[in-house]
């Protein structure tokens, strides 16, 4: 697992040039490339900086990781900011009115394993929507699945043998400086968490910190390590 260390105002311009590259690799080796692409509020700047690289954007098809279901245009869909990149974009199916249906539609329109994903890292330790005590977190059969509600709405997802077959993964995380703790209440719990007590944690100086040494973190696969904060983060 190779792991970039950058400051917060580079991050969405370094994510977006290891997503390039990823596609450019695809492209050379294979003639297309497949992406798939998180929401929420980190992955905006990475998408308006991806979409200026100059890339054969006709031959990139786009999918979404997941996607709340909501109607078109509301301000919760990730569809919203994820259009702006110029390929050619598959959004999940939320609108119809059989999700489970819907699913398994769009299940059946997804490569066999997609060149790049794009991940986030949720503030309850969860990634795509592959939630904390939600069944889709262990589903092992389907390749597209509904969640329960969270935070007022269910949500369609990508699931993890999606995720384990991706040629690249490509975690998105905006953390805290070590010298400067973040104290936030866990949702699950309302207990008070610092920050600090990440066991991933890096510095500005590329050091990691608390549970894994640097040799123990060159071994971990990037679904992993998002499998040791979402275990961490059902603690509290």
């Amino acid at each position: 697992m190779r792991i970039r260390v950058v400051s917060a105002h580079l991050l969405g311009a370094a994510a977006a040039d290891e997503v390039a590259g990823a596609l450019r690799r695809a492209i050379g080796a294979r003639g297309a490339a497949t992406l798939a692409v998180s929401g929420g509020k980190t992955p905006a700047p990475m998408f308006s900086a991806l979409a200026a690289f100059d890339l054969p954007w006709d031959v990139v098809d786009v999918f979404q990781v997941d996607e709340r279901i909501a109607p078109a245009g509301d301000p919760a869909r990730n569809a919203t900011a994820q259009a702006v990149l110029p390929g050619r974009f598959h959004p999940m199916p939320v609108e119809d009115p059989d999700p489970a249906a819907a699913a398994a539609r769009y299940a059946a329109s997804l490569p066999d394993a997609f060149d790049c994903i794009h991940l986030g890292l949720g503030d309850d330790g969860h990634t795509a929507s592959l939630l904390p005590g939600d069944p889709v977190l262990d589903e092992e059969k389907l390749t597209v699945a509904v969640t329960g509600v969270y935070q007022g709405r269910a949500r369609m997802t990508l699931t993890r043998p999606v995720l384990d077959r991706a040629r690249q993964l490509l975690g998105e995380l905006a953390v805290q400086h070590v010298g400067q703790p973040r104290i936030s209440r866990n949702r699950k719990s309302d207990r008070v968490v610092d920050d600090n007590q990440l066991p991933l944690f890096l510095d500005p100086a590329q050091e990691l910190f608390k549970a894994l040494s640097s040799s123990q973190i060159d071994k971990l696969t990037p679904i992993q390590a998002f499998d040791l904060l979402r275990q961490w983060h059902e603690k509290f």
